[in-house]
């Protein structure tokens, strides 16, 4: 428990328990304007991306839902109109734990189709060796698309584009073109190493893939918004992808010899890069996990 509890902290518990609940309790939500119409806002879980303006409120991400009502008097604070839609990066609870809250509210939830896949039925996650239960309907998403989505509101088209086989098999970045910003969902960990859910369809491929696809999306002003960690830049985005990139081609040399993961991991083909990305809960011994699993795949 202790692992999964240090996780629920750092990144937002896959497994959620009673006794991590009650560490929601002095959980301050935080919003910051990036934008005349869109917001960063920060908690516990992945951060969420807010846009209010002429046509209403909505978010991108909900934590936990524990937190919705904190997350709701934040966004009161920054408009007066209820959240019309919530759009999830992917399935996994930090993202996804307030939708029946909003749900229920009357906010349309909206993802991509493996995201309603993954959430309707019993899921596990093998790295945590953790069974997720199917969420309830309320907390479905009830759009779902294949490669891509756009809302017209408030002033700018926002594009929801899948990142195929990136941390999940259901994983969406979200691009507020008009205001020049991006939410990765957690295909990118600002200043980690990042969790890559080989189990449920991720892979580190697609996580590097969908980095590369943003930065042609962004410049110098461009403001991303992590699913973890602190508001980045381009060089910060681009500092991550070329890690993984780094880092997956290290591994790969293992992989390519025949050597074993555990060989691999032995190996330590990770160490002029883990004291500046393996300061998070994604260690060493996971990062090189990750991308082994993925290329055996």
């Amino acid at each position: 428990m202790q692992r999964f509890l240090h996780l629920f902290l750092l990144i937002g518990s896959l497994i959620i328990a009673t006794q991590a609940y009650s560490q929601l309790d002095n959980i301050q939500i935080t919003a910051t304007k990036l934008s005349d119409t869109v917001y960063m806002m920060t908690g516990a879980g992945g951060n969420i991306g807010l846009s209010e303006g002429e046509d209403g409120a909505f978010i991108v991400d909900d934590q936990f839902a524990p937190l919705s009502e904190k997350i709701k008097a934040a966004i009161a604070e920054i408009s007066d109109q209820p959240v019309r839609f919530v759009i999830n990066t992917h399935w996994h609870h930090d993202h996804t734990g307030g939708n029946e809250n909003f749900g229920s509210g009357g906010s349309i939830i909206v993802a991509h189709d493996n995201v309603r896949k993954r959430m309707s039925t019993d899921q596990f996650i093998e790295f945590f060796q953790a069974e997720v239960p199917a969420s309830p309907k309320v907390a479905l998403p009830v759009i779902t698309f294949n490669d891509a989505l756009s809302l017209h509101l408030n002033g700018e088209s926002v594009t929801a584009y899948h990142q195929s086989h990136a941390h999940t098999d259901g994983d969406s970045i979200i691009h507020f073109a008009g205001s020049n910003v991006i939410h990765m969902g957690d295909t990118f960990f600002n200043g980690t190493y990042p969790f890559i859910d080989t189990s449920t369809g991720g892979n580190i491929n697609g996580v590097i893939a969908a980095n590369a696809f943003a930065l042609s999306l962004s410049d110098d002003d461009t403001r991303i918004i992590p699913g973890h960690g602190p508001l980045a830049s381009k060089a910060d985005q681009q500092a991550f992808h070329d890690m993984l990139v780094a880092v997956r081609d290290a591994v790969k040399v293992h992989v390519d010899a025949g050597k074993s993961l555990e060989e691999t991991i032995a190996a330590n083909p990770t160490a002029e890069y883990d004291e500046r990305w393996g300061q998070g809960f994604t260690k060493a011994e996971a990062i090189v996990t990750f991308a082994y699993n993925s290329l055996s795949q």
